[in-house]
């Protein structure tokens, strides 16, 4: 697997100090740039990329760190200084070299290197002196440094950390993938999880998360499917259509914990106007159920800004009419993270969210809340829809590679306009046991539709039957 290596420091890296760090690898080395100047490459005599280092990033979200390194950076504060290096693929002098450039970083600058191994192995002189000797097989398959293996079909990375991020790296593989008609494929090892964006960034085949196992060999780590490489990309095992084969690790271990996640899913639509300051619905929808206003967004992770509906809304009117992508996180007491896409339509503005926040096993998910918030949607940020599911999933809102039950839904909202469109009268007689809960004015009402707990998959009948209605398809 690819390591990559990360220098957490107290203080802004400049160029004399990375100059160091990449002078930590010996003098025998090149330096060059990539990326438009956002990456520096450290290469070998030869010109090939053995280490690629990210612009540093300061980290500013108190938990992000903890979030997406695990246990062992969870004693590193706020705001931190996040520079990220990788090791070409399969080259061990090349991740010793991540490692003598984020251990002097972090030297120079005061503060450590995640993960703490790396430093040690850096450090060791009888592994070093192995490692020089051994030269790359092959120059990188693609000019972004995340990439490992390009196919045709698919652009693969290769990921070894707790937490699969979408990173800025990341991130810019997933466009090149798509703008080349190609899937992006995550392989891990089956310990790694994804984060919340990642995981919904993976939609659309072939797109997936490929989970490496000593027993099973490759399966997918969201279907758990058997996987093999054939024909530039990694694809389910062929076997009898009307049962596809699934990995044993899949399955093996899943037990309730406890522990839930409350997702909602909504759209709003906004005419228009050079006053308009984005990011109000999810911030309501985030202070209803935790409380308190998110902490931080980006437009990658690690999420490194503090939460500024004002900031953002800049950032997309300079990217319009493209659309802009974000994520948001809240701090670490209660673990919410969201995605936000900003679109200018013929319509207007539309912003599509997806908000999770996780619970503990003695904890309980505010359902009862979800009306109210409803209302304030329809009534001040002109809600089209709203969907709300519970699942029984990690209170981390990271995915393992193993089987979780699915989202049952617990409510739907329709906007007035919504709800118009439809007609008055059909919107409030539904075949639902629950009669709909109005919002927003009494002459241009939304409404709720309530869907049970979430202890049952009757929720999904109860969805799916009333989306015929509201379809008129019954």
């Amino acid at each position: 697997m690819t390591k990559d290596v990360i220098a957490l420091t107290e203080r802004m890296p400049d160029v004399w100090s990375i100059l160091a760090g990449l002078l930590a690898g010996g003098p025998d080395l090149e330096v060059r740039s990539a990326g438009e100047g956002a990456v520096i490459q450290l290469c070998d005599e030869a010109g090939r990329p053995l280490v690629s280092i990210e612009a540093p990033l300061l980290v500013r979200v108190a938990g992000e760190t903890a979030r997406l390194l695990g246990s062992e950076a969870a004693c590193i504060g706020t705001p931190v200084w996040w520079t990220e290096a990788r090791a070409a693929t399969g080259v061990k002098r090349a991740e010793l070299l991540a490692g003598s450039f984020a251990r002097r970083l972090a030297h120079l600058l005061g503060g450590s290197v995640w993960p703490p191994d790396a430093a040690a192995r850096a450090d060791d002189p009888e592994t070093g002196a192995d490692a020089a000797a051994v030269t790359p097989s092959a120059t990188p398959a693609a000019a972004q440094p995340a990439v490992d293996v390009l196919t045709h079909r698919a652009a693969v990375v290769l990921q070894d950390r707790p937490v699969v991020a979408m990173t800025a790296w990341l991130s810019d593989a997933l466009r090149a993938a798509a703008v080349s008609d190609r899937g992006l494929q995550i392989v891990t090892p089956a310990a790694s999880r994804l984060s919340l964006p990642t995981r919904l960034s993976l939609s659309g085949l072939p797109s997936r998360w490929v989970v490496q196992d000593e027993e099973s060999g490759y399966y997918d780590g969201l279907s758990g499917a058997l996987l093999r490489w054939h024909d530039g990309a990694f694809a389910p095992v062929e076997a009898d259509p009307e049962q596809t084969p699934v990995a044993r690790a899949f399955t093996t271990g899943v037990e309730d914990t406890g522990e839930r996640q409350l997702a909602l899913s909504f759209r709003t639509l906004h005419p228009a106007d050079e006053r308009l300051v984005l990011g109000g619905a999810l911030e309501a929808a985030w202070e209803a159920l935790t409380g308190g206003p998110p902490a931080g967004w980006s437009t990658a992770e690690p999420v490194n800004l503090p939460w500024s509906r004002r900031a953002l809304t800049e950032l997309a009117r300079d990217r319009a009419p493209e659309s802009t992508w974000l994520v948001v996180a809240g701090g670490p007491d209660r673990p919410a993270v969201a995605t936000l896409r900003v679109d200018r339509t013929a319509q207007g503005v539309e912003q599509d969210v997806t908000l999770a926040v996780g619970y503990a096993a003695d904890e309980t998910p505010p359902l009862d809340l979800l009306p109210e918030l409803a209302g304030t949607l329809v009534g001040e940020h002109r809600l089209q829809s709203l969907l709300a599911q519970l699942r029984a999933a990690r209170r981390d809102l990271s995915l393992p590679a193993r089987f979780e039950p699915p989202a049952v839904p617990v409510g739907f909202a329709l906007g007035a306009d919504e709800a118009q469109e439809i007609g008055l009268t059909f919107a409030r007689r539904t075949p639902l046991p629950a009669a709909p809960v109005p919002l927003g004015t009494a002459t241009r009402p939304g409404f709720f539709y309530p869907l049970g707990d979430g202890s049952s998959a009757s929720g999904w009948a109860l969805f799916e039957q009333l989306m015929r209605h509201l379809r008129q398809m019954d």
